[in-house]
């Protein structure tokens, strides 16, 4: 009796816990333009040991140094409505490549950026429909 009760603890358990992950896989999945770490807009590896982007508000970005691990990406957040409209100016396209946000119908991607080689490069981000400009230093570290 106690064996049963004890193995539907932990059964009930396990399916406790695969249901939180799967309503957080959802909810990373539901379609807003702050993505979830695990559905960055720029493209990001996939699969075992894929990390989290790092996560940077278009709002206090301006003049910072964002630090981001070699094969990472940055998550450009923080604007809502005119996200599609950014682009950027990358002063040595051999560190970062960028990923410009866009509306596919079913779901919103901030724009990005990937990291492809260790070093140091100026950004400049301008957004044609805001008229916002923001211009900071992008610093890819080591794998870790």
């Amino acid at each position: 009796m106690i064996r049963t009760r004890l193995h539907r603890s932990i059964a009930g358990l396990v399916a406790g816990t695969a249901l939180a992950t799967a309503a957080l896989g959802l909810a990373g999945c539901s379609g807003g333009t702050t993505p979830a770490a695990s559905t960055s807009s720029a493209p990001s590896a996939t699969g075992a040991g894929a990390l989290p982007p790092i996560i940077a508000d278009l709002g206090s970005i301006d003049g910072t140094t964002v630090q981001v691990p070699l094969g990472n990406t940055i998550d450009l957040t923080g604007d809502d409505k005119d996200f599609t409209h950014w682009t950027a100016d990358i002063a040595d396209a051999k560190i970062v490549s960028f990923a410009p946000g866009k509306d596919d119908g079913s779901a919103q991607f901030n724009p990005g950026l990937d990291a492809l080689a260790e070093g140091t490069t100026k950004v400049t981000m301008d957004n044609s429909a805001s008229g916002k400009h923001v211009a900071f230093t992008v610093e890819v570290t080591a794998k870790k």
